[in-house]
């Protein structure tokens, strides 16, 4: 079943969605819902065909567990070489910035203005961050953003501009929430390259554990 948002803040339960896990339409993109829907395991997105926001919540969830994160043997080459270094929060604007242009001919992946604005407006409150990578030049070559709640992360896009460079970000951002205590990145799709990294499904209802551990 798909539900419509009104103006009142809420959603209906998550299980309650259609086997894709679209779960409702409409609404808005203020701090308040977004904050409600992730701590819910659900997530905006847009769709060229349909001007109203789409929510999902997938009842498998695709992950990855921080400490389980697979660094490939030429990857380990490549971050021996300290070609390129890693930052947080040192270009939010720049990385969603990058992610919105490689992807507006993505059907149901394009960051248009609203959404751009809504994430921006998250970073600024401490809900969402994001991951750099520099090359020797200090040009931003790689990265990725998402939305920090408790102990997760929930990854919404990345980008590269050089071979390997969200992989790196993606490996920058493991190694942080090990040393700081994070225990999840929602992954929201499963790709092979995120597959390759050690990202594997589980049940909604293990994934909201780990949502709501404090």
């Amino acid at each position: 079943m798909i539900f419509r948002l009104s103006k009142k803040l809420g959603f209906p339960d998550p299980r309650l969605g259609e086997e894709d896990g679209l779960l409702a339409v409409g609404g808005d993109l203020s701090v308040d819902r977004l904050l409600l829907a992730y701590s819910n395991g659900i997530f905006p997105w847009y769709s060229f065909r349909d001007s109203d926001i789409l929510w999902f919540c997938p009842m498998q969830r695709f992950v990855i567990f921080p400490n389980e994160i697979h660094v490939s043997h030429s990857m380990r080459n490549l971050l021996n070489k300290e070609k390129y270094r890693v930052t947080i929060n040192q270009d939010f604007a720049g990385v969603i910035k990058n992610c919105g242009d490689l992807r507006k001919d993505q059907e149901g992946a394009w960051l248009g203005d609203d959404m751009t604005k809504a994430y921006t407006e998250l970073h600024h409150q401490g809900f969402a961050a994001s991951v750099e990578v520099w090359d020797q030049d200090d040009k931003l070559v790689g990265g990725l953003y998402g939305v920090t709640l408790g102990r997760c992360f929930f990854g919404e896009s990345m980008f590269s501009l050089v071979p390997s460079a969200s992989k790196l970000a993606l490996i920058g951002l493991a190694d942080t929430m090990v040393a700081n205590g994070g225990v999840m990145i929602d992954c929201q799709l499963e790709t092979p390259h995120l597959k390759s990294m050690g990202g594997r499904f589980i049940s909604y209802d293990e994934y909201m554990k780990y949502v709501r551990m404090e």
